[in-house]
């Protein structure tokens, strides 16, 4: 268990997070895409997360919002990732920026940087790289390298299977791998970290709303695991899951 801080700090680290988030992305990227003869500049905020998570031990909250600005030659991209415990610390507190370009017909490549702050473990900040797009059949997919003294690699896949016009099914799975010792946080070099998730989602209000219930599998392998254990901390954990998506 991280130890607690204060409240004020919680919202401090919120406050950071969309202080360099969407005022960033509102000031600098209209002077990025205001070229003679581009797309016309246009911009959409939407989560791709945010639900409340019931485990055996313990409830939290947890959410993944993007907000960008931009045009079909270039982005500017927001992404902020999180969890909170019920009652407690942010065990997760992730955030983004990113310029987004297309570089084939269904992919993005991205440059940007990143930042991990989460409560009760050393602050991290990364460099990243990547791609995002669709995959054959339809696969929405995104990869990416971390770049700092505690590199890594992350992958995301997630399928939207339609049972109905309205009702979804969405597999996911998310994968990271340390490239790096980080004893600190509790991370082994190679010692992978992977998120699957099932959630059936109805939409609403077209897809502007849509509620949804599922659940969420988290573990931890190789070293990663084994020091989790010797600190007497779970490896996995399951988790039922509700809550509401929403596009703008």
């Amino acid at each position: 268990m991280v130890p607690n801080f204060k409240e004020d700090n919680h919202r401090k680290k919120l406050s950071l997070g969309t202080a360099l988030g969407v005022p960033l992305a509102l000031s600098f990227a209209s002077a990025a895409v205001a070229e003679v003869g581009v797309s016309p500049t246009v911009w959409s905020v939407r989560t791709d997360t945010l639900e409340y998570r019931m485990g055996a031990e313990e409830n939290s909250f947890a959410w993944g919002v993007e907000a960008w600005i931009g045009n079909d030659e270039l982005r500017l991209v927001w992404k902020s990732e999180g969890a909170k415990t019920e009652g407690g610390d942010f065990e997760e507190m992730n955030n983004q920026i990113r310029l987004q370009m297309p570089i084939t017909e269904f992919f993005d490549g991205f440059i940007g940087g990143a930042a991990s702050t989460p409560d009760g473990a050393p602050d991290r900040y990364y460099g990243t790289i990547g791609v995002t797009g669709l995959a054959p059949q339809w696969f929405e997919v995104e990869a990416a390298l971390y770049l700092s003294n505690h590199p890594y690699l992350n992958a995301e896949v997630e399928y939207e299977g339609l049972l109905t016009n309205r009702l979804i099914l969405t597999p996911s799975i998310e994968v990271s791998l340390p490239l790096a010792d980080d004893p600190e946080r509790e991370i082994a070099a190679g010692g992978a970290s992977a998120a699957f998730g099932l959630r059936l989602s109805y939409d609403l209000i077209g897809r502007s709303v849509s509620p949804y219930i599922g659940v969420n599998y988290e573990r931890a392998f190789g070293g990663t695991a084994d020091i989790r254990r010797g600190h007497g901390h779970d490896i996995e954990e399951l988790t039922g899951v509700f809550g509401v998506n929403v596009m703008f």
